[in-house]
């Protein structure tokens, strides 16, 4: 990691920052390629002639690069706000009928088990948790097994690549193969708010029927901008649950009859108008992390640093780590059994101006090492922590 690429990052300047995996700090660059694209749509003019090409091209640029790094073709990815709305509407467009099972793992974020609570009750459908904070050490081995037992009514398969609670990363490709024996109309849905920017994902996210992203984590691209695969499968047998007129293969003769008005693509499941702007944002964050260290060199650097933390954790007396050693990527999660009140543990860290968070079920602190973490910052945190634990 380059002094450089941090000097570029004014949320760096006074603080020491693990909450990437919360949203990650928008680089100055990155920024100023988003005011320069809204001053150039102003310059240009709205609804002009060369308005849409810019526009289209903006567009285009920004799938092509995320499909790039999804390793899917461009044709599969659709735009979106944020991971909720690339996972919740395409999600609402399966065909279901009275008593179809979906299986959730216990290790999602809140949004997404309280819409997937909803759509069971709305559409008369069966809920089922797949226990993950149960099973022990964590390991793929285990997850596959204990998975097995769950599978046996499920028609869609609900759970995150990388667990924002414990960090680990799920083995989907596994865990889609065992799906299949038992139904192969069933959907493996994908969380990747805690992938994407941060582990390698190339040859992973195929193995899924719909993966969602945001910019604004690992990234540390712009809030408000995500994107999703869907696979040939999904687009062919689900419908949108919202439609506008970014879903319309064409605008003229809507009102003659037809059953084929949308996009035979992802675009089907694009609504209307967006922040075009924050394209540029996120492709100028994605270039300056990528030119800073290749995407195949970073999980190296940041598990390195997330073990040097664990190891040096698990000296403490008091601290019990949510996973064993060696951890795969940046996010180190950890109680503290002394600590009553953690939210007051992280405003007494805070002081300091060392920022970590605290995650809901089960209640344990959370670090997030990117590639632009240092390693004396980990030596600030860990000496600040056996303070307040005296």
């Amino acid at each position: 990691m380059t002094t450089n690429l941090r000097s570029l990052i004014p949320s760096l300047k006074d603080k020491i920052y693990f909450n990437y995996g919360g949203q990650g700090p928008l680089p100055t660059p990155s920024l100023k390629k988003i005011i320069n694209s809204w001053e150039k749509l102003q310059e240009i003019g709205p609804f002009t002639n060369k308005v849409w090409p810019y526009i289209n091209n903006e567009v285009i640029l920004t799938k092509k690069l995320i499909a790039k790094l999804m390793g899917v073709k461009i044709k599969n990815i659709a735009l979106s706000e944020n991971i909720s709305t690339g996972m919740v509407l395409p999600l609402w467009g399966i065909d279901f009928i009275d008593g179809d099972e979906i299986l959730i793992s216990d290790c999602e974020h809140p949004g997404i088990v309280a819409a997937v609570r909803e759509l069971c009750q709305r559409y008369k459908l069966r809920l089922n948790i797949f226990p993950i904070q149960k099973i022990s050490n964590l390991n793929d081995e285990l997850v596959i097994h204990e998975n097995k037992k769950y599978l046996k009514n499920t028609k869609i398969l609900i759970i995150s690549h990388v667990l924002w609670n414990f960090g680990y990363e799920v083995p989907l490709k596994e865990l889609k193969n065992e799906l299949e024996k038992v139904n192969k109309n069933s959907y493996l849905i994908v969380d990747g708010a805690q992938s994407f920017g941060h582990i390698e994902i190339e040859e992973k996210v195929r193995n899924s029927d719909l993966y969602a992203i945001t910019s604004h984590k690992w990234a540390c691209g712009p809030e408000g901008l995500g994107a999703f695969y869907v696979s040939d499968r999904f687009i062919g047998r689900t419908r949108p649950t919202i439609i506008g007129w970014k879903s319309l293969k064409k605008e003229q003769g809507i009102y003659e009859p037809s059953d084929n008005l949308l996009h035979e693509d992802a675009r089907k499941f694009e609504i209307a108008t967006s922040c075009i702007p924050l394209l540029a944002g996120l492709r100028e964050s994605l270039s300056l992390f990528e030119n800073d260290i290749p995407n195949n060199k970073k999980n190296k650097i940041i598990s390195a640093m997330s073990n040097k933390l664990w190891f040096e954790l698990n000296q403490f007396k008091d601290i019990e780590l949510a996973l064993k050693s060696p951890l795969k990527n940046g996010i180190v999660s950890f109680n503290v059994n002394r600590v009553i009140d953690k939210n007051a543990f992280i405003k007494k860290l805070g002081l300091k101006k060392i920022w970590i968070r605290v995650i809901e079920d089960p209640k344990w602190f959370r670090v997030c090492i990117h590639q632009i973490t240092q390693e004396d910052e980990i030596d600030l945190l860990l000496n600040e922590v056996k303070l307040l634990m005296k």
